[in-house]
């Protein structure tokens, strides 16, 4: 399916608002907790899907006076309300999960059954018009809430058919518990790396000790240090560091330059500040690392 990613994203928002919609007046109608708990859970997804659409525009918005580094960070803000909206969803799940358990109400199976199925395969268009681009982080993470919604739905329909054949009426208030579970662990997911973002810690996956070894392992190296490593989005790594070199000529320190930046590369590293220093690192330094003869001493 040749579509861009905001394409891809309105397409899948606008399924999931239809879905969302269908599923709260399903789950009214049937009186059935798993299939509203559900509908809580397409919210969410469509919260996440309208983040990832709005984050794909703001990354196109260029960088201006007002904001030298780009309005990347609006979609953080949103993902952490997102976020705090997935822990009360949850809250009012198990709250109505517990009422059921405690007087367990009757549910219109022939009602629910159709609507959790169309919802189960909407979702499944939606993994199918996402999956294509896994290249996009913004994308993956939305590929990866459909999933989700989509194994809930899955939920939804067992606990229906359990209700239907067995007369079991806690299969419904079990699986509304289940995939408040699911809402609750996504929401602490959102938050969780969100937050890592707007404090500026270093993005998962990075070694700032591993990263400033291989810097001040080059032969033209002769220490590293106030090492710093952050992201602005999800796709926007950045590092600067200062580099103690020899005295020489600022001209004769591109291919040094070069190197350093093609190594950081190699990490996905996209926005690199270097300041050479022909002067001894200073001790209080972040990540102060002075080259010896064998070049293995490291002063913090």
């Amino acid at each position: 399916m040749n579509l861009t990613s905001d394409k891809r994203l309105f397409l899948s928002l606008s399924i999931t608002l239809f879905i969302f919609f269908a599923e709260v007046l399903g789950g009214l109608l049937s009186n059935s907790l798993a299939l509203l708990s559900d509908a809580g859970h397409v919210l969410t997804d469509a919260f996440a899907l309208g983040l990832s659409l709005i984050a794909a525009r703001i990354s196109k918005r260029p960088s201006d006076r007002r904001a030298t580094y780009g309005y990347q960070r609006v979609g953080l803000l949103a993902a952490i309300i997102n976020g705090v909206g997935l822990f009360i969803i949850s809250v009012f799940i198990f709250i109505e999960s517990y009422q059921r358990f405690l007087s367990p109400t009757s549910i219109d199976i022939p009602v629910m059954m159709p609507i959790a199925i169309g919802g189960l395969m909407g979702n499944v268009i939606m993994v199918v018009i996402l999956q294509h681009g896994h290249h996009d982080l913004n994308i993956k993470s939305a590929w990866l809430h459909v999933l989700g919604d989509t194994l809930s739905s899955i939920g939804v329909i067992i606990s229906g058919i359990i209700v239907y054949l067995t007369g079991w009426m806690y299969a419904d208030p079990v699986a509304g518990v289940l995939i408040g579970i699911i809402i609750i662990s996504g929401g602490i997911r959102v938050v969780k790396e969100a937050t890592r973002i707007f404090l500026e810690f270093v993005p998962k996956g990075f070694d700032v000790e591993d990263i400033a070894r291989r810097i001040s392992e080059l032969p033209e190296v002769m220490g590293i240090h106030d090492v710093h490593i952050w992201s602005l989005t999800h796709k926007r790594v950045s590092f600067s560091a200062h580099i103690w070199v020899h005295d020489q000529k600022l001209s004769e320190l591109g291919p040094l330059r070069k190197k350093i930046e093609d190594t950081l590369g190699e990490l996905r590293i996209s926005h690199i500040l270097l300041q050479f220093e022909c002067a001894e690192c200073e001790s209080g330094g972040l990540y102060c690392q002075v080259h010896t003869e064998d070049k293995e001493d490291f002063h913090h």
